[in-house]
């Protein structure tokens, strides 16, 4: 089963930038689809791949910083390759 990931992840601390450079950095050496934009972090691959890199990386994310949060979409289906028809 394909799945997509939206990640929005907010470190509540004043050195927040390194935190999320290094969150990005180490899922797009998953050898997942990554894509970035701004506002968000998608990862798009089999349900079982993508998780238990999630797992992971998160845990280590957390364990590094003293608060933050991570909001998460997930969907039944690859949409990296989606594009608007409008």
């Amino acid at each position: 089963m394909e799945i997509s990931v939206e990640l929005t992840f907010s470190p509540l601390q004043d050195d927040f930038e390194q935190h999320i450079i290094n969150f990005i950095k180490k899922l797009r050496a998953s050898g997942l689809t990554v894509l970035e934009n701004p506002l968000s972090t998608q990862v798009f691959g089999p349900y079982d791949e993508v998780m238990t890199v999630l797992n992971t990386e998160i845990k280590t994310a957390f364990a590094l910083m003293d608060k933050g949060l991570l909001y998460m979409k997930l969907v039944k289906s690859d949409r990296s390759a989606y594009e608007p028809h409008f």
